[in-house]
């Protein structure tokens, strides 16, 4: 058995608790972010780097800044300002249909139930958590591409797809942490455990990771 606590508290001392996708440093794991801000940023951000998707968020939400605004808003309008995220215009379409179910159904307000959130357009699990962690400070755990490439190679988990990471890794990392692993492991994916050529000599944690002792055998 991992020292699964001991690994996680010491990569959440060398790597700062970033924001969501499309936030600030002030945005922080912890529920004090706008839902509806987080939930449309994620969205922006899928298959979209990170500078890009903060570009789009800020100039969006400069103009439309809530629900009401946003589902009334013209879809040329959307693509124009959500130009440097990936696929704007199916995204100006997803993210004006959102704004819509939650104006209309919830009120204006973003429901804070993973079953509903995943019922919206491009919402995923990841998305859906991603609202869950940083938009109500819930126990959950938002796995993209570098959660699960970092939770297999160090040995957290044996799993084939995101999904199957999430549940392995609910199961073996204590609950009062799972809101920390996303930004964490971004983090430490783009400065230490790169896809390619990590750098296992310097990284905080080699002594519990599978891949640094299958290397120097």
């Amino acid at each position: 058995m991992k020292p699964v606590r001991e690994m996680l508290i010491t990569l959440v001392e060398h790597f700062p608790i970033g924001a969501f996708p499309g936030g600030t440093n002030d945005d922080q794991p912890d529920g004090g972010s706008d839902p509806f801000r987080v939930l449309i940023s994620t969205v922006l951000s899928q298959r979209t780097k990170d500078e890009n998707t903060y570009i789009a968020s800020q100039r969006l939400f400069s103009k439309y800044k809530n629900p009401a605004e946003l589902a009334a808003a013209p879809i040329d309008d959307l693509m124009e300002l959500i130009r440097p995220v990936g696929f704007p215009k199916a995204k100006s379409k997803a993210i004006k249909e959102i704004a819509r179910i939650i104006h209309q159904d919830y009120n204006d307000r973003v429901p804070n139930e993973i079953d509903k959130l995943l019922a919206l357009p491009l919402v995923g699990r990841k998305t859906a958590n991603c609202v869950l962690v940083y938009g109500f400070g819930q126990d959950a755990i938002p796995v993209d591409v570098h959660v699960h490439r970092i939770s297999n190679r160090i040995g957290l988990v044996s799993t084939k797809t995101p999904e199957e990471t999430e549940i392995e890794l609910k199961r073996v990392v204590p609950k009062d942490l799972w809101k920390f692993i996303n930004t964490v492991f971004i983090a430490f994916g783009k400065r230490i455990c790169t896809p390619r050529n990590p750098k296992c000599l310097i990284c905080p944690i080699n002594r519990y990771c599978d891949y640094f002792t299958k290397k120097i055998r």
